[in-house]
């Protein structure tokens, strides 16, 4: 009975494969004659937008903006067609066109999906590159712009830096991240204990819907304006641009960043930090980065942890704050630098010997970490045990040569602790005192042996249930993991499967944004396998 049962599961899959080639080869063509008969008074222009295998820029387009090398492999699969629209009619089309011959459509911004969602997919798929769309229209006098979702955040910050010094947004703190994805899963950086997450700073938006129509915040209503702003990319739309309202920043900020070993007290200082961090003023943006390095005593591998924060102002108010605050550091007058808010941008990013036109540069030429990626996150509401914390930072030293493990802690706090879980999707607000990110990187090298690196993931993530938030174990939407679950991407999904990772993205708010697909997308156009899936494709 089980080598029957394997049996037929394996003619499946074959099956499965042999109609997937088929459906491509129709679907293509298709796709492309309906795309180019669209507008056939702009089919010069949509033809300059629209790349197949057969072009010889595709592999590089389609590699462009790929951040994590584990979804660009010999096996991982391909867009038969990748759009990269000059305008909104270009979206429409290929919206359309999809609908009409079976694709499936997923959107890229700045590639920086960590599971790869925004440019794999399981079926047959189209690409739509926001890429050309990048536009940032800053309105200094009103203190707003429109920004297009192309746009990464280094080009948002410097086109605002370009036009006053003294305003900038509370967007992520990494360059090449694409402005669209991160304010669809709330976007968090260096100013969101001040002024709250990008998606609390968007008053208005742009969308073109399943059905192909272009829709701003009064068309769309209420209900799908929040559900865009923190729900996630994928599940609603495609947002072409955002509305933002510009925040203050002064003329000099203020940072420090010190390094402290396990052999300098790193544990007792973050633990220590866990209690300091989340109470300092709005106007600090503390991040602890944790890595291995070598002790320099005896060239034996050690932990590091690199304390970081930025203030809004000057040192002369920083150093008393953070000396009476965090004496423990051992902070002294010559670790603070002051400078400019875009200097401390280029600094954030490990960029401090470039000019403010690096933000501009989309490429991942500047990238520390190894190619091939695994990614996972955590909340914490209650101080680790400094016990806890130790075995932790331990962890670390458990990743052999091949690989990079690095871990940060984001202090929360501030105005987040102000604003309402409900206010928009994204429910990670009062009560958070951090959020972690673990990182394991390694090199092309090492990536046939990835499964211990992604072993070492799952058993670090083990180790620190007791500890992080319950109930649900809280995660990042904008930190994408399948682990924590995933639709059924060939048939139905019940509730009860969407909710094991819905609620930890979004706890109770995942009603409401089902709700809001059901409205919208009730056949479920926009749909990835961490998509919010409307009601019709529940079963109990």
């Amino acid at each position: 009975m089980k080598f029957l049962h394997r049996s037929l599961s394996l003619l499946f899959i074959v099956v499965c494969s042999l109609s997937w080639v088929t459906a491509s080869a129709n679907s293509h063509d298709d796709f492309l004659e309906c795309l180019y008969s669209y507008h056939p008074n702009e089919s010069s222009s949509i033809t300059q937008v629209i790349y197949t295998e057969t072009n010889s820029s595709y592999l590089a387009l389609l590699n462009s903006s790929i951040r994590n090398q584990r979804f660009s492999t010999p096996n991982t699969p391909k867009p038969l067609v990748i759009v990269t629209p000059l305008n909104i009619s270009h979206v429409q089309a290929t919206i359309y066109c999809s609908k009409k011959h079976g694709l499936e459509i997923r959107t890229r911004s700045g590639g920086h999906d960590f599971e790869g969602l925004s440019f794999v997919s399981p079926v047959p798929f189209a690409v739509i590159d926001l890429v050309n769309l990048r536009s940032v229209d800053v309105d200094v006098e009103n203190e707003e712009a429109w920004v297009q979702s192309g746009a990464t955040v280094g080009e948002v910050y410097y086109r605002i830096n370009e036009r006053s010094t003294n305003l900038s947004f509370p967007a992520a703190v990494f360059r090449t991240v694409g402005i669209g994805g991160s304010i669809s899963g709330g976007g968090d950086g260096s100013l969101f204990r001040k002024y709250g997450l990008s998606a609390d700073n968007v008053i208005d938006a742009q969308l073109v819907d399943a059905n192909g129509r272009v829709l701003d915040r009064r068309s769309m209503g209420e209900d799908l304006f929040w559900a865009i702003r923190g729900g996630g990319g994928g599940s609603f739309g495609i947002v072409i641009s955002w509305k933002i309202k510009l925040v203050h920043v002064p003329s000099t900020v203020t940072i420090f960043s010190v390094g402290r070993t396990l052999e300098q007290n790193a544990t007792q200082l973050l633990h220590r930090w866990q209690y300091v961090a989340p109470n300092l003023p709005n106007d600090v943006y503390p991040v602890v980065t944790i890595s291995t390095t070598n002790a320099s005593e005896n060239g034996t591998k050690t932990v590091l942890a690199t304390f970081v924060s930025l203030f809004q102002g000057g040192a002369n108010e920083f150093i008393p704050l953070m000396q009476e605050r965090f004496p423990e550091l051992g902070l002294v007058k010559e670790d603070f630098i002051e400078m400019t808010w875009v200097e401390s941008l280029l600094f954030m990013n490990g960029l401090s010997n470039e000019t403010s036109e690096i933000l501009l540069d989309r490429s991942n030429r500047y990238t520390i970490l190894p190619p091939f990626v695994k990614s996972k996150s955590d909340y914490v509401r209650e101080p680790m045990p400094e016990i806890a914390l130790q075995g932790l930072l331990l962890h670390l030293l458990e990743v052999d040569e091949g690989g990079t493990a690095v871990q940060n802690f984001y202090a929360y706090g501030g105005i987040m602790d102000e604003i309402s879980e409900t206010e928009t999707p994204f429910p990670h607000r009062n009560g958070t005192l951090y959020k972690i990110s673990y990182v394991i990187a390694w090199q092309e090298e090492e990536n046939n042996n990835s499964q211990r690196y992604i072993s070492w993931m799952s058993k670090l993530y083990s180790y620190m249930g007791p500890f992080v938030s319950k109930s649900p174990r809280e995660a990042y939407v904008n930190y994408r993991d399948l682990d924590i679950g995933s639709n059924n991407y060939y048939g139905k999904t019940s509730y009860k499967q969407a909710s094991n990772w819905g609620r930890k993205y979004f706890k109770n708010n995942f009603d409401r944004l089902v709700y809001v697909k059901t409205k919208t997308d009730p056949k479920n156009f926009f749909k990835h396998e961490q998509s919010i899936p409307p009601r019709l494709h529940y079963s109990t």
